[in-house]
């Protein structure tokens, strides 16, 4: 059967059909349709094969082949190759932290060499501080950006997949040391040998037993605060790691993601909540149902497994329905959380379209026959939305959606937002009869709802909710999925996320470093010690110059030469992300 998408919301969606081959053609490349193509002909060449690889390519390789140079690919005489384990399993860190012994926490991960985490100009910094240096003190926070109220999330799971324990070791030394050899050698120059901090770092393996001599002092993870706040501070515990501090920039900056996906999440929460209520649907969030309004699906979005798991935590803390199941480990293994998201049955394209086109409404049907109860999503626009809507699911299918003991999820794929929504909207209330809230919304019958998964970000989801208010109808009749816009349409400078050294002790002097350019204002840094500490109002404030209370200030010190103090669970992490950013909470 050759298998076609072809959605009349959008020509653009269509798919390729049959089997296919990649064709240079007169020096256009062409995909050839339908089984219709020559074998011999074909470019796309067989890379893995039932669990084998079949192509092991180099970069010099690709490289040339990315210049117009034509390159055979390697399929013969294969470096066997041996699978690595690409970082400790989050549920082996837990247990090691629960028990304090952290023996060969990160053997066999070829990504857990702290010593090479890192920007490659860090390397060289330690010959660049002032002579004396003794300690360099360090804050992270975000300047400003898109989302004022920030849900600070993720600092936690860095700390135990890659500081806590023994993680200098004098192997990693060594190869880091090789690595730099020819990272930093130049043709005519050659290499430096004092760029690399190696006595520093052996004198950690060897002297502090591969402990990183640092302590960090955090805001609780899921606290919410205002941008332009410190958010984590982190300074050197031994005089003579004074560089260690911003040498591990590079990794624990990372925190920009979690933390503002997480801000980004919450903020759609409150977005959907507003609507809710303002369509009288409050019953809802009564019953918690509107933590399953935004369903993360974006695990094929984002640029990583890594990604996915604590960018799909970081959702979690908002919310409770995923189908990125790498969120559900990170969120079990390093927030112990044993269940923290949710789904459902749920067809794609390709389960709908091997049926064929004439045969779309007994595709439909075999999904309420192998799902008779519970919640079932169905992919309706593979061909003809609004007959999916009014002719299969609103008039041959209608019985059993209604005495079905569940719920149906028809979900469009394709269209012009908001328009697509209301005009589904309008298709199944047609069919399927509405009832009003008591703010005169129209909600359809229970048996039935809509979930809109194409194109939602922060603004179309807004957009949408406010052209069905306007339309008349109520923010219940449907969910959201985001995929890239949740996880990955987003950057560092999304909140403007930084980490600067605020304090420094030089021959025993302590000096207020700050960051001044005149060419932008915005950028200018904290000064000093600092402490983040609460108004009577609950509004936060970032207290400088060493001037604030310590009883009184909200970071608390989480890590310390390689021990992690103090570990927060998602329970904890989601009551906090629950309050206002001025608000207090209850004694």
């Amino acid at each position: 059967v050759d298998v076609v998408k072809d959605p009349i919301t959008d020509p653009g969606k269509k798919s390729k059909k049959g089997k296919l081959t990649l064709e240079l053609k007169d020096g256009q490349w062409t995909t050839v349709q339908e089984g219709e193509g020559l074998p011999a002909n074909d470019k796309l060449v067989t890379v893995f094969v039932n669990g084998e690889l079949k192509v092991d390519d180099t970069l010099d390789t690709i490289r040339k082949r990315s210049n117009g140079i034509q390159q055979q690919p390697r399929t013969e005489n294969l470096p066997k190759w041996v699978p690595k384990q690409l970082y400790a399993p989050l549920s082996k860190i837990k247990g090691l932290v629960a028990d304090k012994s952290y023996t060969n926490l990160h053997s066999g991960d070829p990504f857990s060499n702290i010593v090479m985490l890192t920007d490659s100009y860090k390397v060289t910094h330690h010959l660049q501080y002032p002579p004396g240096t003794q300690t360099i003190y360090s804050y992270f926070e975000c300047r400003g950006g898109q989302y004022p109220e920030v849900c600070f999330f993720g600092l936690q799971y860095l700390l135990k997949k890659y500081m806590i324990g023994p993680v200098v070791t004098l192997d990693k030394i060594n190869e880091a040391d090789q690595y730099f050899k020819q990272h930093f050698n130049h043709p005519v120059w050659g290499y430096n040998e004092k760029l690399f901090n190696r006595a520093s770092w052996e004198y950690i393996a060897n002297e502090k037993g591969g402990h990183l001599p640092v302590s960090i002092k955090a805001v609780p993870e899921g606290t919410v605060c205002d941008y332009k706040n410190v958010l984590f501070t982190m300074e050197n515990t031994d005089e003579r790691c004074f560089w260690l501090s911003n040498y591990l920039e590079s990794l624990l900056v990372q925190v920009w993601y979690p933390t503002t996906v997480c801000s980004q999440s919450r903020a759609q929460k409150i977005i959907i909540k507003d609507f809710l209520k303002s369509t009288g649907s409050e019953d809802v969030i009564d019953k918690g149902l509107h933590l399953f309004k935004l369903h993360d699906f974006g695990f094929r979005g984002v640029s990583s497994v890594e990604s996915a798991a604590i960018g799909g935590a970081a959702h979690l803390v908002n919310f409770l329905g995923t189908d990125t199941l790498a969120a559900l480990v990170c969120a079990r293994d390093c927030y112990g959380e044993p269940a923290g998201g949710f789904s459902i049955p749920a067809s794609e394209h390709s389960t709908m379209t091997s049926w064929g086109r004439e045969k779309e409404c007994e595709a439909m049907k075999n999904m309420l026959e192998k799902y008779p109860k519970g919640i079932v999503a169905c992919v309706s626009d593979s061909y003809d939305i609004f007959t999916a809507c009014t002719d299969y699911w609103g008039d041959k299918l209608k019985s059993m959606i209604e005495s079905r003991e569940g719920i149906l999820v028809v979900r469009p794929d394709s269209g012009e937002l908001p328009d697509i929504v209301i005009k589904v909207l309008d298709a199944l209330e047609s069919k399927f009869g509405s009832t009003k809230t008591k703010t005169g919304h129209k909600l359809l019958p229970p048996c039935i709802r809509v979930i809109q998964g194409d194109g939602i970000d922060i603004n179309s989801l807004k957009l949408i909710l406010k052209t069905m208010k306007d339309s008349g109808y109520a923010a219940d009749n449907l969910a959201f999925g985001s995929g890239g816009a949740l996880l990955q349409k987003l950057h560092r400078d999304t909140n403007k996320c930084a980490f600067k050294c605020s304090y420094a002790l030089v021959n025993g002097t302590g000096v207020d470093v700050v960051k001044d350019p005149i060419t932008d204002p915005g950028k200018k840094s904290k000064k000093g010690k600092l402490t983040l500490q609460r108004m009577t109002s609950g509004k936060w404030v970032t207290v400088v110059e060493g001037a604030g209370m310590p009883d009184r200030d909200h970071l608390v010190e989480v890590f310390r030469d390689g021990r992690l103090l103090v570990e927060r669970d998602m329970k904890s992490i989601r009551a906090r992300s629950e309050l206002g950013v001025a608000q207090l909470p209850k004694p």
